[in-house]
C-alpha cells in the first residue's frame, strides 16, 4: 500500500512526509488521521501531537531532538523549533540475539575475482603509484601523463572539443547568445584506445597533501593508510616515491605493510629522490619499474570465489530525508545477507552514529569491544568540541534543506546501513578489518575521507547511498551509487547505479531491494558491470588529518 506519510517506530512523535503536503490535507497512517496545518515538503517532518517547549522528539524509536518552542500537531519541525539532542549511553549487557536472514538462495553463488597470495580476493586489479609526501605529487603527475594514455587507460574527452568550438566561435565574433546555444555533447567515458594489459584495470596515482609538516601521529596514520592500499586485494603491486627527509619515512610504511601481511609478496618498488639524484633519473626508473610490474600484474586472471571473500564498505553522502527509510535500510539488509554468508561489512562515519550508540554498544560481541566503541566516540566528540565544533554541527546545508535538521535524525537513519547483525570488532582509523561480520570503523562523516579509510581497511566494494546526488568514487574499489528516490535517480542518472525510490513509492520492500543490491554487487565484483564512478574516473582519495574533520 502506498502511503503519503510514515511513522517509522511506534514511539515516534515526528512523522515523515513522503509527498508534499499542504494545509487541510488529512493523511492517514495505520488508522490515525493527521490534520496538516502548513506546507510540509516531502522528506520533512511534522509533529504527531502537541509539543511544549523542551519536549523530547523521537524518530526511529530514539531521541533526535528537543523542541525550543511549542509545536502543535500537524505543524512542521524545523531548525527554528527543534535542536539536536541525543540519549546518553553506557556499556551494558550484550544483546546478541540476531535473526539471520534466509540465505538459501545464495548458497553456492560465487563471484569471479583476483586471488592474492595472502588468501584475499580482489574485485579489481590495479597498479598504484603513491607519494610518501606531497613534494612528490608533481612527479606522480608526470608519470601519469607519460603512462595512462600510452597504456590505453586514457578517456576520450568531448569537453575538449567543446572548448575548441567555443574558441572558434569567439574568434569569429560570435554573440553571447550564439556561444550559449552551442550544443554540449555527452562525454564518452570509454577508454580512447585498447588497453595493452587486458587483465589490469588501470594505473592509479594517489596524490595527497600530507607526509610532512604535520604531527608525527599524522605521518604514522598516513603510512598505515598507504599500507592498507598497497596490501589491498584490489591492488596487484605498487610504486612508491619518497623525497627522503619527510616525517612519513619508508621504514614506517614497510612496518605497517608487515603488520597487515607479514609474508608480503606483491611487487613493490620504492624510490628515494634524494638518493636517486636527478629528477629525470628518478622518473625514468619509476616508469620502467612500473611497466615491469604491470607485466607481472597481467598474469593474474579472474577466478571463482565464495561471497565470504567480499568486504563491503557502507557509506552515505548528500543524504536526504529519505535516506534512512529507503537506501540505508536496504543496504542494511544487504549487509545482513552478506554477514550471514560469512562476508564482512564496514560501518564508519562516527559523527553520524550520535544518538544510536546504545544500540550499537549492546550489539558488540563482548564488553571490551563495546568499551572501545564508547571510548572512540567520546574521544572524537571531545576533540570536535575542543576546536569549537561538535557532532551537532555535522548536518550540511543540503542535509537540512532536505529534512535532516539535527545530527541525531541524520545519525539514526545513517546507522541503518549497518543492518542488525552483531558488531564483531571496532577499529580505529586507519586499522584493517581482521574478522568477518560487521565492523565499526572510526572515521569522519566526510564522504571521501571515510570512503578512503573504508577501502584501506579492506573494503573491496563500497555501497554509497545518496539522496541529493554525489559523484564520489575511489581509485581502486568500485563505489556503487544508490539513489534514495526516483526523482534523483532520473535527474542524475549518469552518476547513479541503483534506485531504491520504489521503497518510498510502496512498490518494493526493503528486503527485496537489499537482495537486488547484493545481486548487483556480485556482478560488479565479477567485472560484469562497470559502475558510474569507475566509468567517469572518479578517483577520490583524501587521507584524514585527524581532529580536523567531522
Amino acid at each position: 500500500m502506498k502511503h503519503t506519510i510514515l511513522k517509522i517506530h511506534p514511539i515516534d512523535n515526528a512523522i515523515v512526509a513522503l509527498v508534499n503536503l499542504k494545509p487541510g490535507d488529512q493523511p492517514i497512517f495505520e488508522g490515525e488521521i493527521f490534520d496538516i496545518k502548513e506546507n510540509i515538503a516531502a522528506k520533512h517532518k511534522f509533529a504527531a501531537s502537541d509539543l511544549a517547549a523542551g519536549d523530547s522528539v523521537y524518530m526511529y524509536g530514539v531521541l533526535v531532538g528537543k523542541t525550543t518552542t511549542a509545536v502543535n500537531k500537524g505543524y512542521k519541525l524545523t531548525t527554528t523549533n527543534l535542536k539536536h539532542a541525543a540519549s546518553t549511553y553506557a556499556v551494558g549487557e550484550r544483546n546478541l540475539k540476531w535473526q539471520k536472514p534466509d540465505v538459501s538462495n545464495w548458497e553456492g553463488i560465487t563471484f569471479n575475482g583476483y586471488h592474492r597470495a595472502d588468501g584475499s580476493v580482489g574485485t579489481a586489479n590495479y597498479w598504484i603509484v603513491i607519494p610518501m609526501v606531497f613534494c612528490e605529487n608533481r612527479n606522480l603527475e608526470v608519470m601519469q601523463e607519460a603512462l595512462v594514455n600510452q597504456l590505453g587507460y586514457g578517456r576520450s574527452n568531448s569537453y575538449q572539443q567543446e572548448a575548441k568550438s567555443l574558441i572558434d566561435l569567439y574568434k569569429r565574433g560570435a554573440t553571447i547568445e550564439e556561444i550559449m546555444q552551442l550544443e554540449i555533447k555527452q562525454p564518452n567515458d570509454d577508454p580512447k584506445t585498447e588497453r595493452l594489459f587486458r587483465n589490469v584495470d588501470g594505473v592509479k596515482f594517489l596524490t595527497h597533501a600530507m607526509g610532512c609538516g604535520g604531527t608525527r601521529d599524522d605521518a604514522q596514520a598516513l603510512c598505515a593508510l598507504l599500507a592498507g592500499y598497497i596490501t589491498h586485494p584490489n591492488v596487484a603491486g605498487a610504486t612508491v616515491l619518497s623525497l627522503g627527509c619527510q616525517h612519513a619515512q619508508v621504514s614506517m610504511l614497510q612496518a605497517e605493510i608487515k603488520k597487515r601481511i607479514p609474508d608480503f609478496k606483491k611487487p613493490l618498488f620504492i624510490l628515494d629522490q634524494q638518493k636517486t639524484g636527478t629528477e629525470a633519473n628518478l622518473l625514468s626508473q619509476a616508469i620502467k619499474q612500473t611497466f615491469l610490474g604491470l607485466v607481472e600484474a597481467e598474469k593474474c586472471v579472474r577466478k571463482p570465489a565464495p561471497l565470504s571473500k567480499l568486504c563491503i564498505g557502507l557509506e552515505c553522502g548528500g543524504s536526504d530525508g529519505f535516506s534512512g527509510i529507503s537506501a540505508n535500510p536496504a543496504i542494511g539488509y544487504t549487509s545482513d545477507l552478506l554477514v550471514a554468508l560469512g562476508g564482512s561489512v564496514i560501518l564508519s562515519e562516527f559523527p553520524e552514529l550520535c544518538g544510536v550508540e546504545q544500540n550499537l554498544s549492546d550489539r558488540c560481541v563482548d564488553q571490551a569491544t563495546a568499551e572501545r566503541f564508547s571510548s572512540l566516540m567520546e574521544a572524537y566528540s571531545n576533540s570536535a568540541e575542543a576546536v569549537g565544533s561538535g557532532f551537532d554541527m555535522n548536518p550540511s546545508p543540503g542535509n537540512i534543506k532536505d529534512g535532516l535538521i539535527t545530527d541525531a535524525i541524520k545519525s539514526a537513519g545513517a546507522a541503518k546501513k549497518g543492518g542488525t547483525s552483531p558488531v564483531k570488532e571496532v577499529l580505529d582509523y586507519p586499522e584493517k578489518v581482521t574478522k568477518t561480520g560487521l565492523s565499526l570503523l572510526c572515521t569522519p562523516g566526510n564522504d571521501v575521507e571515510s570512503t578512503t579509510a573504508e577501502v584501506a581497511a579492506g573494503a573491496n566494494v563500497v555501497l554509497f547511498t545518496t539522496g541529493l546526488g554525489t559523484p564520489t568514487g575511489n581509485p581502486i574499489a568500485p563505489v556503487i551509487k544508490i539513489a534514495t528516490n526516483t526523482e534523483l535517480f532520473n535527474r542524475m542518472h549518469d552518476i547513479m547505479d541503483i534506485n531504491t525510490g520504489g521503497i518510498i513509492e510502496g512498490e518494493e520492500t526493503i528486503e527485496d531491494a537489499g537482495a537486488r543490491i547484493l545481486e548487483y554487487v556480485v556482478k560488479v565484483a565479477s567485472g560484469e558491470i562497470t559502475v558510474a564512478a569507475v566509468r567517469h574516473g572518479q578517483d577520490d582519495f583524501i587521507p584524514w588529518k585527524r581532529g580536523v574533520s567531522l
